[in-house]
């Protein structure tokens, strides 16, 4: 008896098979090019808080290079270093990776660390459009939200606000929510040469081509208004820089920095600079009760409330509240030539030296516990 021939499948299920196949390979294709594909993520448990004091003796424990790298990169407990495609968080005594976070085609634009967050901006094409927040001791997501920043974006942040500066505005964003407060755009054909943020509000440097003044605007840190703008004569040779806006707003001009009162932005204090390399901006921390201003190699110790000079002595970088430092009183730990130096917050007077044989100029101290963390441009040090 001959072989019964099975009926050939209707035309619909060959279009639903070929459909079907075509979908499969659109999603494998989609998939291989999809952006959760290129990203990688790892969490942590919270750290145990650091104890104990940096010994007499310290020597380099590691290193880490990267860029870009958030101005505080110690927050939580953990060291926070970022690189072209991600961020990712180091235990500060050993060095070793905790949890990172990357994104293979992506370019990360920026990073700040703030609250207990580290906050990025990332560019999927040509502009920085997309915001991602992380809890830094765990590395775990908390939110997301679509921007629209210039390529050339960069984050800073001070207590309960993250700002998006680039050279014609401003962006103010919650760090714990993905909200933003407010937006200041620079006037037509003007552009801002520097922006610090700080406890008094958000500092902004504004210049107009052409013209021989530039401004001092200080913005309300939750509001963006207007909360008083002075006026500066540029210098020849020369443009102005803002140190910072924790109390009254430090600004250089030519060889000395003005100190302007955050009430209403009227001169208080004048600091005349030493002699030294021009090219060094100036920077500023509040620590150990005061505010430290450091300039052209030297470490000034300025009143949080008129400016006025209490003390002053050479420095390599900017120093980190130190709590423990023996003796009772609030101390920082001042990096020098080949050593840090706790000295007394209030006097100046040096209380113990930290031997750091090759310690380089330039950088910013964080203490944590026993480590001392320094954070150069594009290099991290850890010191024990």
């Amino acid at each position: 008896m001959p072989a019964r021939r099975l009926p050939r499948p209707p035309l619909r299920a060959w279009l639903w098979t070929a459909g079907a196949l075509a979908l499969a390979l659109v999603a494998v294709f989609l998939w291989r090019i999809s952006d959760a594909r290129a990203t990688s993520s790892t969490t942590a448990p919270p750290p145990t808080a650091a104890t104990g004091f940096p010994g007499d003796d310290l020597t380099r424990a590691w290193s880490a290079t990267g860029s870009p790298l958030p101005d505080q990169v110690v927050q939580s407990g953990r060291v926070i270093v970022g690189s072209r495609h991600g961020v990712s968080a180091r235990d500060p005594r050993t060095g070793r990776e905790v949890w990172h976070y990357t994104r293979a085609n992506v370019r990360l634009c920026g990073v700040t660390t703030v609250d207990g967050f580290v906050v990025t901006a990332w560019a999927p094409n040509r502009r920085c459009n997309e915001m991602v927040a992380l809890r830094a001791d765990t590395g775990v997501y908390s939110w997301t939200r679509n921007v629209n920043f210039r390529p050339d974006v960069r984050l800073t942040s001070t207590a309960g606000s993250v700002l998006a500066v680039s050279p014609t505005g401003v962006v103010d964003i919650d760090p714990a929510g993905d909200n933003i407060r407010w937006r200041y755009h620079s006037p037509s054909g003007c552009g801002l040469g520097d922006a610090v943020a700080g406890t008094s509000g958000m500092a902004l440097l504004q210049f107009c081509p052409g013209s021989e003044v530039q401004q001092v605007r200080l913005l309300d840190a939750l509001g963006g208004t207007e909360r008083w703008t002075h006026d500066i004569q540029v210098p020849p040779g020369g443009s102005p820089h803002l140190a910072g806006a924790d109390g009254p707003v430090t600004v250089q001009v030519g060889g000395e920095v003005q100190v302007l009162a955050a009430k209403d932005g009227r001169v208080e204090d004048t600091v005349p600079l030493p002699a030294g390399d021009a090219r060094a901006h100036p920077a500023e921390t509040p620590a150990g009760g005061t505010l430290l201003l450091l300039a052209r190699g030297t470490l000034f110790s300025l009143d949080p409330s008129t400016g006025a000079v209490r003390w002053q002595q050479p420095a390599a970088g900017l120093p980190d509240a130190l709590p423990h430092a023996g003796a009772g009183q609030p101390a920082v730990l001042v990096p020098e030539s080949g050593a840090f130096v706790a000295v007394d917050a209030g006097t100046g007077a040096e209380l113990r030296r930290l031997s750091a044989p090759g310690l380089p100029a330039g950088g910013r101290t964080a203490v944590v516990g026993r480590t001392v963390v320094y954070r150069l441009p594009g290099t991290v040090l850890a010191y024990r």
